[in-house]
């Protein structure tokens, strides 16, 4: 299997790559974490060993690796495929945030599974990774922990499903007033730092899960969101300013380099660094 791209760090909760799989026979060798394959090509026939019968994947189909589980296929024809590489740990934590015992977390082996909202994830992890500037952890763990609620949850009828869900229970467990301006102000004070969802956790003094549910709550927009529309704010606020460069100004912001800051915002406000400098007026 070829790489497309590499993943966006490591080591990590999740990573992500695109791979270009040649025809012909694979082997999945036993792993300690467990991987999550969406096929990203047309309809491609192959043979698994594990069930011992064809398939014909088509895109979108999922397949479930486990850790500790091995497997494997021969392919009539290349294919693409969204690999995400998830460690147990992150699922043991999520388990445990949604009430669950966390010892007993077991996955099954899956084939050909339809799932819109893994598909969905996998693909915003592989996008992000294209645009050629990655976001910073919080993205990577937002994903992360959104991927582990859903497999924890395939094998949970929606009924059940919906009663664990933080926000279909009462408000009594929400952020306070004091804990939400604790990670506002946090923010604020570390834009040009990496931050995590664990980092600004410890922050609020909630769980990860809590946390990021009551943020979109209270806030109207994920975590991660909230992040990236402060770092472009105070891009362009620096960008107005004579006496930094565009490299200095991305740095100071948090951002990887200057196309991420370029990147994200055309996103957000529909201009560029170098659009925003020629529109300033001359002095």
């Amino acid at each position: 299997m070829r790489p497309q791209f590499a993943p966006p760090r490591s080591p990590s909760d999740v990573t992500m790559a695109s791979l270009h799989v040649a025809a012909g026979v694979h082997r999945l060798s036993r792993a300690p974490h467990h991987r999550i394959m969406v096929h990203a090509s047309a309809a491609t026939r192959s043979y698994c060993n594990q069930v011992g019968r064809y398939f014909v994947r088509r895109a979108g189909d999922i397949d479930l690796v486990p850790a500790g589980e091995e497997g494997g296929f021969e392919a009539e024809t290349p294919f693409a495929t969204i690999e995400i590489v998830l460690q147990p740990a992150l699922l043991e934590r999520v388990a445990a945030e949604l009430g669950g015992n966390a010892p007993t977390v077991r996955l099954d082996t899956r084939h050909l599974l339809r799932d819109e909202r893994i598909e969905h994830l996998a693909r915003a992890l592989q996008s992000d990774l294209t645009a050629g500037a990655p976001s910073d952890a919080l993205f990577a763990d937002s994903v992360g922990a959104a991927l582990a609620v859903r497999l924890l949850g395939l094998d949970v009828p929606d009924i059940d499903r919906t009663s664990r869900d933080p926000t279909s229970q009462d408000r009594t467990g929400r952020l306070s007033d004091t804990q939400l301006k604790r990670v506002l102000e946090h923010i604020e004070a570390a834009l040009h730092e990496p931050l995590s969802i664990d980092r600004l956790s410890r922050v609020a003094g909630a769980s990860s899960s809590h946390l990021r549910t009551w943020f979109k709550v209270a806030t109207g927009v994920t975590l991660h969101r909230y992040v990236l529309r402060r770092r472009v704010e105070r891009a362009r606020v620096l960008l107005q300013q004579d006496g930094l460069s565009i490299g200095e100004v991305a740095e100071l912001t948090g951002f990887a380099h200057q196309s991420h800051l370029a990147h994200w915002m055309r996103r957000e406000i529909g201009q560029t660094p170098r659009d925003l400098r020629r529109a300033r007026p001359p002095e």
